[in-house]
């Protein structure tokens, strides 16, 4: 995984935790958002855990340009291709969070999250079909949903899209909206891992979503999910 971080101290600091799990490992690190996306288009990382607020290009510019750089512009498809991106923030930058979540963030992180919740975090977002994000990110969307739902082009892009599912892949959906883990949805269904997996799959092909955090997003955006 990658780490941008404006301060060098934090920088060192996540890195000696995230270097300290057996599953994890830092790839490369960036003081801004020109080091990193410079960085990330010779390196490789599954995850990027991004500061926001940073000097020159920001860290929305920088998820931005390193996600259309991977094939990943928002309102592109692809769940296997392209770093997936944790936004480090705090509750007060609503319209930092706002950004963020446009410009295709997985997930959100409080910069003074204790270290186990970090560490899901990261594994979280990495692992994409376990469960919609870390918990942050649900109170995060939660506090910027009447922002998401300001009429907008792209909402109604997003509602003909959802309009589009069939009524399986809407009960699928609702149930991503909700957090539900491919086994859970599966449990309540009734229908088999694989099965899940596949309207999974069909539903973000449908929506253009990245991944089921930009699914949910969509659900916040078309009133599925009210907080």
């Amino acid at each position: 995984m990658a780490i941008v971080d404006d301060q060098h101290l934090v920088r060192s600091g996540f890195a000696m935790l995230i270097n300290s799990q057996p599953d994890l490992r830092v790839v490369c690190e960036a003081a801004n958002g020109e080091e990193a996306v410079r960085a990330l288009s010779v390196t490789r990382a599954d995850v990027v855990m991004m500061d926001v607020r940073m000097p020159g290009m920001d860290g929305i510019e920088a998820t931005r340009r390193i996600l259309a750089g991977n094939g990943q512009a928002p309102g592109g498809s692809s769940e296997s291709q392209g770093p997936r991106i944790v936004v480090l923030t705090t509750f007060d930058l609503d319209e930092y969070a706002l950004s963020a979540i446009h410009a295709g963030a997985s997930g959100f992180l409080l910069k003074d999250a204790p270290p186990e919740e970090l560490l899901e975090a990261i594994r979280t977002v990495h692992r994409g079909d376990a469960v919609i994000a870390p918990s942050t990110t649900r109170r995060l969307l939660d506090h910027v949903a009447p922002l998401l739902r300001q009429p907008s082009p792209a909402q109604d892009a997003h509602a003909a899209a959802v309009a589009r599912l069939t009524a399986r892949e809407r009960e699928v959906f609702e149930l991503i909206a909700q957090g539900l883990s491919n086994p859970e949805i599966a449990a309540k269904l009734f229908l088999s891992e694989a099965t899940v997996k596949t309207h999974v799959g069909h539903i973000l092909a449908k929506l253009e979503a990245r991944d089921r955090v930009q699914a949910v997003v969509m659900a916040y955006e078309t009133g599925i999910v009210r907080p």
